[in-house]
């Protein structure tokens, strides 16, 4: 008979031994924003069932005491988060000096975990949210709490498994093989729904990874202001007509949401030369981006603000304004006053739009967070209701000339399943896609992605401003900025990284490369570590990329051989990466765009300076992006065809892409169409 010694005595990892005594009970810091309470709609059995999920964390000499703090925390705030095992005082990524550890990857990995749940780096770091209002490192804290011990003990010899937060265990491999694999919520395929999700997530077997969050990759809003200017940048060119040497000067950007993610449109709007004004409704988010320069001002007005708009772009001065209100009364004002807006988007959280992801038109955010709480069902009826009126804004604005896209976020999937089928291109489903392109369909994907440029990434490891400083000047010269416009705007981009204060928690720098581009930086790095230059780093990317992700509504979108359903291969990439060598492999359901919507992979590579680590990122760095050209060349994309031709001239002897024929449309519809006449 299996007993509760029995098991203590089979595991020299366990709670207890990381946590001598039980801790106290928690204290909350002021002024630190909580995540909205989740629904608790389990039944009875299940609620025994999350209880029972709950404690197996913990030693039963612990379960007397914890199990009605679990069972109070599941009931009124949805989940068990078990505060209490949470270390005492703020988090933040440590200089990897500071941290213990068998093997460099493992204090590496809890530099990283410890940023994403920094005070002034995640969202709600109570409940382990680092971004996109669900976004988690993990489930728990006592996971939390193991994960962190596994990464002291894991040696170069073994792999740690994390399955939706869960640390399965340790398990023998080799240097060769990752020190971590991880995935979250990962469901099969029949109960891969919101409603399953929920009850998951409910019963603690379930983890949203996010897309960077729970692959432990987060370096804070930075890394979504590089793809924000990009974007912005060359939606003015092709849109606005604005050429290619030239900035948004004098031009209104119009958005929605300052929180982990979205906080980055206003730096975004201004480093490309622009005005921006972005509603948002939480006052502790407005002044957070205040505070740290994000913003320039705040309007509480929409009035005000597009005054302070208007003499910022007849002075050609690039601006961002904070409006603290709803976006859709700014936008119901800019019709009414007849306000020229350029570029209007959206980045509220809609893939999570009836948790609080997005808060309807007449609610302040406060009540907002208590309707949540004390009526789901009418919440959810207020969020239709303003997402309905919020798409015939648009709708007006779009009529008068102004360009909206769709930035992945899943607007436009959740104004459909508020009922407006009109948003649809087919008018019926989003099989075909939505009235409105969504910026990978028009911009990123065919003048980024197509060509595998995408969102690089790298942490010093150090702490050092230093370090920063000299890898920043490293990957610029690594850079040839009259090769395309592409490379020309990553080169002002890098050149003016520093002036432009991006870090927010550890030193971390994002850029766009493409394949060969990343590999040529990641080479230097690893010399520059190996001669002592600049300490350890972190390699890493966003998921939201050219290989990783397999998202019809966004990192797909501009893939129409009708594979764009197709989840191959962004799971190509995360094994191919294991087989590679990387330090770190992640696989997600979900990401920015809500569950069952999404597979996306990431990546974590540890630089050391050895040779063992030029050897991984030769064979790594170029699969992990190419695999994503060569799959948008097969769709018959121009840019990636193109690009993977040269790749193959370049590599031959070893890679090699396949290229498809291409066939002549007005040949191919004349013969369906006798056909069809023929079988009539």
């Amino acid at each position: 008979m299996v007993t509760n010694d029995i098991i203590r005595n089979a595991m020299t990892v366990r709670l207890e031994a990381v946590c001598d005594r039980l801790p106290p009970e928690p204290q909350f810091a002021p002024g630190i924003r909580r995540a909205p309470v989740r629904p608790f709609n389990l039944s009875r059995a299940d609620t025994v069932l999350a209880l029972k999920n709950a404690l197996r964390y913990v030693p039963p000499e612990w379960h007397a005491e914890l199990a009605p703090e679990f069972l109070r925390e599941l009931t009124t705030r949805g989940r068990v988060y078990g505060y209490r095992f949470r270390p005492p005082g703020p988090i933040t990524g440590r200089p990897l000096d500071h941290y213990t550890g068998s093997c460099i990857e493992g204090r590496a990995f809890q530099v990283m975990i410890d940023n994403n749940l920094d005070f002034e780096v995640a969202l709600y770091p109570y409940e382990l949210v680092t971004y996109g209002e669900t976004g988690q490192v993990c489930q728990n804290w006592m996971q939390y709490r193991l994960i962190t011990r596994y990464l002291e003990v894991l040696t170069r010899e073994q792999t740690l498994v994390v399955a939706s937060g869960h640390p399965v265990g340790l398990f023998a491999s080799s240097p060769e093989a990752p020190r971590v694999i991880i995935t979250n919520a990962l469901m099969v395929g029949c109960f891969d729904d919101q409603e399953n999700w929920h009850r998951a997530m409910a019963l603690g077997v379930a983890n949203y990874g996010q897309m960077t969050a729970g692959g432990w990759m987060y370096i804070g809003p930075q890394g979504i202001v590089h793809g924000t200017y990009s974007t912005l940048l060359n939606a003015g060119r092709a849109k606005l007509g604005i050429p290619p040497e030239q900035d948004l000067a004098g031009r209104l950007f119009v958005s929605s949401g300052l929180g982990g993610m979205s906080g980055a449109q206003g730096k975004a709007t201004v480093i490309a030369g622009g005005v921006g004004i972005i509603a948002e409704v939480d006052a502790s988010r407005v002044r957070t981006r205040l505070d740290q320069g994000w913003v320039d001002r705040v309007a509480d007005s929409p009035a005000d603000a597009f005054a302070a708009a208007g003499e910022c772009q007849r002075r050609r001065e690039p601006c961002a304004i904070a409006f603290h209100g709803n976006v859709v009364d700014l936008l119901e004002h800019a019709v009414e006053a007849n306000v020229r807006i350029d570029l209007l988007s959206d980045q509220t959280s809609c893939h999570a739009v009836y948790d609080g992801g997005y808060c309807p038109q007449g609610l302040s955010f406060e009540a907002r967070t208590e309707l949540l709480r004390t009526d789901p069902g009418r919440f959810r009826e207020l969020v239709d209701a303003s997402l309905r009126r919020h798409y015939a804004v648009v709708r007006a604005l779009a009529e008068r000339g102004t360009y909206f896209f769709d930035y992945g976020n899943s607007f436009l999937k959740a104004v459909y399943d508020a009922g407006v089928r009109e948003v649809c291109r087919n008018g019926e489903n989003p099989l075909d896609g939505f009235v409105f392109q969504s910026y990978v369909e028009d911009i990123m994907g065919p003048l980024l992605f197509d060509y595998g440029y995408g969102p690089f990434r790298w942490v010093c490891l150090s702490g050092r401003d230093e370090d920063l400083a000299r890898t920043d000047r490293a990957a610029m010269a690594c850079i040839d900025p009259h090769r395309r416009f592409q490379d020309r705007d990553n080169h002002v981009w890098i050149r003016d990284a520093l002036k432009n204060r991006l870090v927010v928690g550890t030193r971390a720098r994002i850029l766009y490369q493409d394949a060969l581009g990343r590999m040529q930086i990641a080479l230097r790095f690893n010399a520059m570590v190996r001669a002592g230059e600049i300490g350890p780093v972190m390699l890493g990317r966003d998921h939201h990329d050219t290989g990783g992700t397999d998202s019809p509504f966004r990192e797909t979108a501009n893939i129409r051989d009708g594979s764009n359903i197709m989840a191959d291969m962004a799971t190509h990439c995360f094994a191919g990466n294991a087989a590679r060598g990387m330090s770190l492999v992640a696989l997600h359901n979900g990401g920015g765009v809500g569950i069952g919507n999404a597979i996306n992979g990431g990546f974590g590579l540890v630089l050391d300076g050895s040779p063992r680590v030029d050897e991984v990122i030769r064979r790594a760095i170029p699969w992990d992006v190419m695999g994503g050209v060569a799959r948008r060349a097969w769709a018959r994309n121009d840019a990636s065809i193109e690009t993977c031709v040269e790749y193959n001239r370049t590599r031959g002897g070893s890679d090699h892409v396949t290229l498809p024929y291409l066939a002549d449309e007005g040949q191919v519809q004349e013969l369906v169409s006798r056909a069809l006449k023929q079988a009539d």
